[in-house]
């Protein structure tokens, strides 16, 4: 029977899992990333499963942050267009629905960025900028790091943080422009 750990304990496996993986992440991708949401006139999200839930929380950050985003197959989501931002989030890179989203960015002429697990992927060979988060990914791939968790939550968790990360250096740039965060929180929910 395997060992079942307590709740601290189970909680400090993931805490050190993630710990481990932050040294792997660019300062410099990070940069080119905030340079390309700041350029955009626009941000569109596309990602599936708990990605898709990971990627509308930063949407939602942004839209607070007084970007333009919107997320793809909500009815409310216009045209994506030329000068437009498309931020999709894969851990394998091969999701068929987002790799969709990717070509009709491109055929659109947007500006595509992959936040993914997998750089050698069919995503990652068509999105114009990507962002490698190491982690676990329902391929598990033999050069993933080892995880005592199930396959794909440590590639989420650790582009929660890096996406937290990229709010937080946002915000700190522009918080004397924007006035108020929360005037921009939903008021009815």
């Amino acid at each position: 029977m395997a060992k079942e750990h307590q709740i601290q304990e189970s909680i400090e496996v993931i805490l050190k899992e993630n710990q481990d993986l932050v040294p792997t992440l660019s300062n410099e991708a990070k940069e080119n990333f905030i340079r390309s949401i700041q350029n955009a006139k626009a941000i569109f999200f596309a990602a599936q499963g708990r990605a898709g839930f990971i990627l509308r929380c930063f949407c939602m950050r942004l839209m607070h942050l007084g970007f333009q985003v919107y997320f793809c197959g909500e009815t409310i989501t216009p045209a994506i267009a030329d000068g437009d931002l498309l931020i999709i989030m894969s851990g394998s890179g091969e999701t068929a629905s987002t790799l969709e989203a990717v070509k009709s960015g491109k055929e659109h002429q947007a500006t595509t960025y992959g936040i993914l697990g997998n750089l050698d992927s069919k995503i990652a060979a068509l999105v114009d900028n990507s962002i490698h988060i190491p982690g676990t990914t329902k391929l598990q791939r033999n050069n993933e790091p080892d995880s005592l968790q199930m396959a794909g939550s440590l590639f989420e968790q650790i582009a929660f943080f890096f996406l937290e990360a990229v709010v937080l250096e946002i915000y700190l740039q522009r918080k004397k422009d924007i006035g108020s965060i929360s005037s921009r929180h939903a008021v009815i929910e």
